[in-house]
């Protein structure tokens, strides 16, 4: 972001709407595909980036930080603590745990997955499926996001070292997934 933080961050403060045009602007399409890579569908992606970013300008005045990587975070945390109440808002059984979902969002991705999708993409989105939630979390935040371990964990609330070992099993299993699949062909 060219513009320095701190001064946008105050300028929303101050209920400045063309500030927070410029923060959804700069945010917006990379939290959207954050978000769809958690909840898959495109309209619960949709809702839930509306609702994050109501809920960041509600919030504004509780963000303590101002550098952008910390706002980026700050924006990642919400946009996940929604996007995973929406999971959980799916779930069937009240004490089942979000990766029981695992089988509808597969479901889900093969229903919109356009028939002209490049095969490959589709078979690393069906190994990324197949993670457990915390595992697909991580990797998608630091694969397509690019986000840093610190920028994770202010996002997610784990510690670093927790998020580089969910980090490196993922990686593992979609290789494994991927490499099973390349042999069965």
């Amino acid at each position: 972001m060219k513009e320095n933080t701190a001064e946008l961050v105050a300028q929303v403060r101050s209920n400045a709407v063309e500030a927070f045009d410029r923060l959804i602007e700069h945010y917006g399409d990379r939290l959207y595909w954050h978000i769809r890579r958690i909840v898959v569908n495109h309209e619960d992606a949709e809702d839930v980036l509306q609702e994050s970013f109501a809920k960041a300008y509600t919030s504004i005045a509780d963000f303590r930080g101002d550098t952008e990587s910390s706002l980026t975070a700050w924006l990642y945390r919400i946009a996940t603590n929604i996007a995973i109440n929406v999971l959980r808002k799916r779930k069937k059984w009240v004490f089942a745990s979000l990766d029981s979902l695992r089988g509808d969002l597969l479901s889900t991705f093969e229903h919109e997955v356009e028939p002209s999708a490049d095969e490959i993409v589709v078979k690393l989105q069906r190994a990324i499926l197949a993670l457990p939630t915390k595992q697909r979390l991580v990797f998608n935040m630091r694969y397509y996001d690019e986000l840093s371990f610190e920028q994770i964990s202010q996002a997610t609330g784990d510690s670093v070292s927790t998020l580089k070992t969910n980090y490196h099993y993922a990686v593992k299993k979609i290789k494994e997934q991927v490499s099973v699949i390349e042999i069965e062909e």
